[in-house]
C-alpha cells in the first residue's frame, strides 16, 4: 500500500513468462552472434525493423580493470560537459520499459537541450557505456534496485540503457519467481523482474519508500493501519538477499507527515508501537532506520560474499515559490545555470554517507550533482497534463537517472 504521484506501468506486453533460467543453447547462440557479428531483427516478419548487432569492440577484462583502479574514486566530484552523442537511447523508442509519464519526449515539452550532457569525474576513468559489454559482465548475474519511485526512475533507466532503447524480444518476465504479481484491485504490482535470456541477467525492482519493514495491523481490513518496522528490513529483502549480485537502494522523499498520514503508517520498534519520543521528528526516525538497515546489510555482505551493495543518496527536488501541492514550479530550461562543477569531497546527503562509513555498503553519491540539473526534470510537462501541478522530484527520461546508472555501473 503506497500513495505516488501517478505513473503508468512498463509495456511489457511482449514480455514471456519466465518459469526459470535460460538455457545453455540460448547462450551459445548469443556467443556465436558476438563472434560472428550477425544481427538479429527484433521481428522477422518486417525487414525494415532496426538490427541489433552484437559488437565485441570493448574489451570486458578492460573494463573490469578500469573498476578496480576505480575502486576508491570519487565519482561526485567533477563536472557536466556537452555530448553530442547523447543520449544513451531514445526517449521514443524505450517504449517497452519507460513509463510514459516519465518519457519527455512524448509531452509538449520542446526543449530537450538537458539531453545533451554526460558527468566527467575529475580523478577517475569512466568508460563509454556499451550495452553488450555490460550484459556480458553481468552473464548469470541479478542486479536489484530497491527503494521509492525515483529507485523505479533509475530501474526503468537501467532497461533503457541495457535494452539501448529499442524493443527486443528476448526478454522473461520474472516477476513470479519473486512473488511480484500484482494483487487484485491493485494499481500496480509491488516491483517488475525482467530477465535477458541471452546472458542471464535479471534486472529487478522492488517498491519500498522507507525500506523497513511494512505489515498491516489488521490483515483483513484493506484500510488498516499498517506497521511501519524501523528496526526490520524488508521482508522481501531478508527473503532474496541471496539472489542478488548487486543492490541498488535509496529512500528519502518518503520521510515526511503527509506521506506517512495518507499511508496509515504507525512506526514501530522492538515489534511493538514506538515509544521514542525522539521518532516525533520524523527526521530522526529516517536517520534511525538508515543507520539500522545498513547495520543489517554490512552483517550479512560476509555470507554474501559476491554481493556488491550500494546505497545510492537523495535525488534534490527543486521545487521554487512553493511545493508540489502549493504552486511551485520548475520551469528553468537552461542547462547549468548554476554552475557546472562540483568540487566538496563530502556528500550533501549526510545520513547516508555517514550510514555507510565504515562498512561494505559503497556510497552512490548523486546528490551535488544532480542539484545542478533543475532543468532536467518533468516540471509541467506530460501525457495530460494537470494545471497548476509542476513535478520538480522526478526526472525526465533519457536524463539524470542514466548517470546514476553509468557511475554505478562504473563501481561494479
Amino acid at each position: 500500500m503506497h500513495i505516488d504521484l501517478p505513473v503508468d506501468a512498463p509495456n511489457n506486453s511482449s514480455i514471456s513468462r519466465s518459469r526459470g533460467g535460460h538455457t545453455e543453447e540460448a547462450n551459445k547462440s548469443f556467443l556465436k552472434k558476438e563472434a560472428t557479428g550477425t544481427g538479429e531483427h527484433h521481428n522477422s516478419s518486417s525487414s525494415t525493423d532496426p538490427v541489433t548487432t552484437f559488437s565485441s569492440e570493448d574489451n570486458d577484462s578492460d573494463e573490469e580493470e578500469l573498476s578496480l583502479q576505480n575502486a576508491d574514486c570519487n565519482f561526485a566530484k567533477g563536472r557536466w560537459v556537452a555530448d553530442s552523442k547523447r543520449p544513451l537511447y531514445s526517449g521514443f523508442g524505450c517504449k517497452q520499459w519507460l513509463s510514459v509519464m516519465w518519457a519527455c519526449r512524448l509531452t509538449q515539452r520542446t526543449d530537450f537541450s538537458f539531453e545533451g550532457y554526460r558527468w566527467q569525474p575529475k580523478n577517475c576513468k569512466m568508460k563509454k557505456f556499451n550495452r553488450f559489454s555490460f550484459l556480458r559482465r553481468m552473464r548469470n548475474k541479478t542486479i536489484a534496485f530497491v527503494g521509492d519511485s525515483l529507485g523505479r526512475q533509475q530501474f526503468q533507466s537501467m532497461m533503457c540503457m541495457v535494452s539501448g532503447g529499442e524493443h527486443i524480444i528476448y526478454v522473461e518476465d520474472a516477476a513470479r519467481e519473486y512473488g511480484l504479481v500484482k494483487p487484485r484491485g491493485a494499481k500496480r504490482p509491488d516491483g517488475w523482474v525482467y530477465r535477458f535470456t541471452k546472458t542471464n541477467t535479471t534486472i529487478l525492482y522492488y517498491w519500498s519508500a522507507s525500506l523497513s519493514d511494512l505489515v498491516p495491523i489488521n490483515s483483513t481490513d484493506k484500510a488498516s493501519d499498517v506497521a511501519m518496522h524501523l528496526d526490520r528490513p524488508p521482508a522481501f529483502l531478508r527473503r532474496y538477499l541471496h539472489r542478488f549480485d548487486v543492490l541498488v537502494l535509496n529512500t528519502g522523499h518518503h520521510w515526511n507527515r503527509g506521506k506517512f498520514e495518507g499511508n496509515r503508517w504507525v512506526m514501530h520498534v522492538n515489534g511493538k508501537p514506538n515509544e521514542n519520543k525522539e521518532f516525533e521528528d520524523i527526521r530522526n526516525a529516517k536517520n534511525f532506520t538508515v543507520h539500522t538497515f545498513v547495520r543489517w546489510l554490512d552483517s550479512q555482505l560476509t555470507s554474501h560474499p559476491r554481493l556488491k551493495a550500494f546505497f545510492r543518496t537523495i535525488s534534490p527536488r527543486h521545487y521554487r515559490n512553493g511545493d508540489w501541492n502549493t504552486g511551485g514550479t520548475c520551469n528553468n530550461t537552461i542547462p547549468l545555470t548554476n554552475g557546472s562543477e562540483v568540487l566538496q569531497d563530502g556528500s550533501n546527503d549526510k545520513v547516508v554517507e555517514s550510514a555507510v562509513r565504515g562498512t561494505k555498503v559503497k556510497l552512490l553519491d548523486i546528490t551535488a550533482i544532480s542539484e545542478l540539473r533543475d532543468e532536467a526534470h518533468m516540471s509541467g510537462y506530460s501525457i495530460r497534463p494537470t494545471q497548476s501541478v509542476n513535478d520538480c522530484l522526478h526526472w525526465c527520461l533519457p536524463g539524470i537517472p542514466d548517470t546514476w546508472n553509468e557511475i554505478l555501473i562504473a563501481q561494479i
